[in-house]
């Protein structure tokens, strides 16, 4: 179970205490603007009164999330806001609460208001990765809700852009997923996260650090080779850059980008007629075979994943998603599908989605 939340205090004013001002680098100038764009952008929609702290910083102690709590302080100040920082403990290592600890003083001594440590428990499901990302984007969640800020802005940079393209490449992604990780996003519960750090090197957030005399921590696991991330950073990225020439991690983020920009140019479409081509089913939905047949595959496919996801949250594979599209383009008299979590039939003019589990009520 997380650890009961620590009260928070409202009292410190807008803009916080002054943090320390190391002198102006390259490095901590880019890190500072980056972040100026992103708490700019959300100065017009401030937390609301009684509220603790307008932003928030997701806190490692590694060197990005550091360089980013120190940006923050500086800019948060610049511009009058309150800026705190949230550290999730995950406790899987030895000295994990020091680590967190060490990490939450150094957000003190930026400046950063109120400090906010929490303590998860990491479960199995879908791996130790996916686990651990699960545990620790419910515990900023739940600080957002907690302290009332706008939302949290984390680390990611540029390597970490490139290296969820190449896994996405890995498994035979598609564009939506190679896309990689968004400057803004919003999760299942309205919190909002932003990626200011995304057009930085990893080692660009190290020099902010040195330059500002702070020592940052080397996370144990991003040298653990048992990792895919890790055998990605540490083998895979050096070996393309060797023999294919520099430039592969940003010429990767460049493609995420892209991708991004045609995803999201596709949901906007499938957004402005969905609901001409449903309507409901028993326990489910139907979607015309006409509307489906007249899209190019492309379209075609997106639709079949976003009413399967929207309406029952479950993600089709690719090879299943083909299976409904060959209800419409190679119709021949099928029988309904079973697919995980749910039921596909072809009724006239309708391809019906149902639920499997209101399929085995009924027999």
């Amino acid at each position: 179970m997380p650890t009961p939340p620590t009260p928070v205090s409202a009292e410190v004013p807008r803009g916080g205490r002054p943090p320390k001002a190391p002198k102006l680098t390259p490095a901590i100038a880019e890190a500072r603007s980056a972040v100026r764009v992103v708490l700019g952008s959300w100065c017009d929609d401030l937390a609301g009164e009684g509220a603790s702290a307008d932003v928030l910083v997701g806190l490692s102690g590694g060197a990005d999330s550091l360089a980013l709590a120190l940006a923050t302080a500086f800019e948060a100040h610049q511009l009058g806001l309150r800026a705190g920082a949230v550290i999730v403990d995950h406790g899987l290592q030895e000295g994990s609460e020091a680590v967190a600890a060490n990490a939450a003083a150094k957000a003190r001594e930026f400046g950063l208001h109120p400090v906010l440590i929490r303590r998860v428990v990491v479960g199995a499901e879908g791996g130790p990765e996916a686990a651990a990302r699960d545990a620790r984007y419910a515990a900023f969640a739940e600080a957002v809700r907690e302290t009332g800020a706008r939302g949290v802005l984390l680390g990611h940079t540029l390597d970490d852009q490139a290296e969820t393209v190449l896994l996405g490449l890995a498994r035979g992604s598609g564009a939506a997923s190679l896309s990689g990780m968004a400057p803004e996003s919003v999760d299942a519960v309205g919190t909002r996260f932003a990626r200011p750090f995304l057009g930085l090197r990893r080692a660009d957030t190290e020099q902010c650090c040195a330059d500002s005399h702070v020592e940052f921590w080397n996370d144990p696991h991003n040298d653990d080779p048992s990792y895919r991330r890790v055998r990605v950073r540490a083998k895979v990225l050096p070996k393309l850059e060797a023999e294919i020439g520099p430039g592969v991690a940003e010429a990767l983020a460049r493609t995420a980008e892209q991708l991004r920009e045609d995803d999201e140019a596709f949901q906007q479409m499938i957004d402005e007629f969905i609901e001409e081509i449903v309507e409901p089913a028993e326990a489910g939905i139907a979607v015309s075979v006409g509307a489906l047949e007249a899209n190019p595959a492309a379209l075609r496919q997106r639709i079949i994943r976003y009413v399967v996801r929207s309406e029952f949250g479950v993600s089709l594979s690719r090879s299943h998603t083909l299976a409904v599209a060959s209800l419409v383009t190679d119709w021949h008299g099928q029988k309904a599908l079973h697919l995980p979590g749910i039921r596909v039939v072809r009724e006239g003019k309708w391809i019906v989605f149902s639920s499997a589990d209101s399929e085995s009520a009924s027999e």
